[in-house]
């Protein structure tokens, strides 16, 4: 007897017959006395269908970010009333819940919330019912009973944060891939999947990129220290489990993985003072828009007149409103210019293995200049480097820098 809760996604549940396929392969494999959850994604591209219904009414529908919610969290209430009428109809009791009738509490941040608290009183009580409990990911209720959702990719956080307060056994994210990659597979060809990936070095590889989870979701796991096992919708191989620690002898590597990222911006506030307090302010007014900044680089501009350069990347998605907070900030700082430049990505290598391994650094940078790949910015953490590159050259990076360190075997 198990409780797991069960993680599938838009690209799972696209058509009614895959929605079928999932409920059949759900009954397949549950045990006798397992009590399944399950959080789903809404049906394929249905939500970007829905944002460009919105843009059809106003250029720009992320300006109005609840009605934003209100239509967004419309898609999963679709998928997960199919999902749960194709176990009725399979003789399995079901029963579908949004995520605030799960009791999935959100701050109030529209379309980029974040989960305040979880009482799941109601899935534990369908669960003893004898229901299987599909529940819509992406989305929970702040104070007021507003829609809230969590970001692309807040199924997963959903997911993982249900599981751990229901104290599940584990929590399976089911999706188009079969487990996590040294790169994305859809660009290396030669990309070798894990068997196994610590909560820390997933982080860093969801947080540079690596699409297959939202790197939210695998804070929550380790703070709950859930096992998530990543794997396929479509075969019943293995995939791969993120957990605390290694339990195989997969040590031997220097890194894990090759990340990138093609939806980021670079934004160069030019020419604005050398002076204490700037770089405050123009991160903290970026910081009140809820948008997130990575790559940061300051350079002398002018030695003799005291002024510098700010550079620093966002992501695509919020680039607009980056660039109406910036333009406000560089006008009361007299900055020269506000530049900004969308053909660029940013690729990178993670793994805890460089810690203590001098040169990782060193052959990176050769193999980007092997490519002939100039690099833009570079930023480093304990255990990862990240270069910004032009983004027409992302996959033959990714490749250059994959083959240095995962090179094809004979």
């Amino acid at each position: 007897m198990a409780l797991i809760v069960k993680k599938f996604g838009g690209s799972s549940v696209a058509t009614t017959e895959k929605i079928m396929g999932v409920a059949k392969r759900v009954l397949a494999e549950k045990e006798p006395g397992d009590r399944i959850v399950m959080v789903v994604s809404a049906m394929g591209d249905t939500t970007d269908d829905l944002i460009k219904l919105a843009e059809g009414v106003t250029k720009d529908p992320y300006q109005y970010t609840r009605e934003m919610d209100m239509l967004l969290t419309t898609g999963e209430q679709v998928s997960i009333a199919l999902l749960a009428m194709a176990f009725k109809s399979l003789g399995q009791p079901a029963i579908s819940l949004t995520g605030a009738l799960a009791g999935m509490r959100t701050d109030s941040v529209h379309t980029k919330g974040r989960i305040a608290g979880i009482e799941p009183e109601r899935v534990l009580q369908e669960l003893k019912n004898g229901n299987i409990v599909v529940v819509a990911g992406f989305q929970g209720a702040d104070k007021l009973g507003d829609p809230v959702t969590l970001g692309r990719g807040g199924s997963d956080t959903s997911a993982v944060a249900l599981a751990g307060a229901l104290k599940a056994d584990t929590c399976e994210i089911y999706t188009d891939v079969d487990g996590i990659y040294s790169a994305d597979p859809r660009l290396v060809p030669g990309a070798r999947k894990m068997k196994e990936i610590t909560y820390t070095e997933m982080l860093e590889m969801a947080r540079l990129g690596a699409g297959v989870m939202q790197p939210r979701s695998v804070e929550v796991g380790q703070a709950y220290g859930i096992p998530i096992h990543v794997r396929s919708t479509f075969t019943t191989k293995p995939g791969t489990i993120i957990r605390e620690d290694y339990t195989m002898e997969e040590k031997d590597f220097e890194i894990r993985g090759v990340a990138h990222d093609a939806k980021v911006a670079k934004i160069a506030v030019l020419g604005i003072p050398n002076t204490p307090g700037i770089a405050h302010e123009i991160f903290s007014a970026l910081a009140k828009a809820n948008i997130d900044v990575d790559m940061i680089v300051q350079s002398i501009r002018n030695i003799e007149k005291n002024v510098t350069d700010m550079v620093f990347t966002v992501a695509s998605g919020d680039l607009s409103q980056a660039k109406r907070v910036v333009d406000e900030v560089a006008a009361k700082l007299n900055a020269v210019a506000v530049l900004i430049e969308e053909d660029v990505a940013k690729v990178s290598i993670v793994g805890a293995g460089m810690l203590g391994s001098p040169g990782i650094a060193a052959r990176m940078f050769g193999a980007l200049a092997k490519a002939n790949i100039n690099i833009d910015i570079i930023s480093t953490s304990e255990i990862s480097i990240s270069c910004l590159i032009k983004g027409a050259q992302l996959n033959e990076a990714v490749n250059s820098i994959h083959n240095e360190f995962f090179p094809q075997q004979a």
